[in-house]
């Protein structure tokens, strides 16, 4: 069995959080908390790495991966 770490954004806001894996295009999820949001992108990133053949999980795997997080700053009138 292969081990894989990825990059767990959550967002939250009024109606609960979104959770989501950059890495994994299309794997996400919510949750009423932070608790459930992460579990639930848990269960959604084992499922969607199950989908994924040999081959894929390799390049997942191998891909460089980069995540950066700054502030971006507007004026709007």
């Amino acid at each position: 069995m292969k081990t894989f770490k990825f990059t767990a954004i959550i967002e939250g806001d009024k109606d609960g959080y979104y959770a989501y894996c950059p890495e994994l295009k299309g794997c996400q999820t919510q949750g009423d908390t932070v608790e459930e949001a992460l579990a639930n992108l848990r269960e959604a990133a084992e499922l969607y790495l199950e989908t994924l053949s040999p081959d894929e999980l390799e390049s997942l795997a191998a891909a460089p991966k980069t995540i950066l997080s700054t502030s971006l700053e507007l004026s709007h009138a």
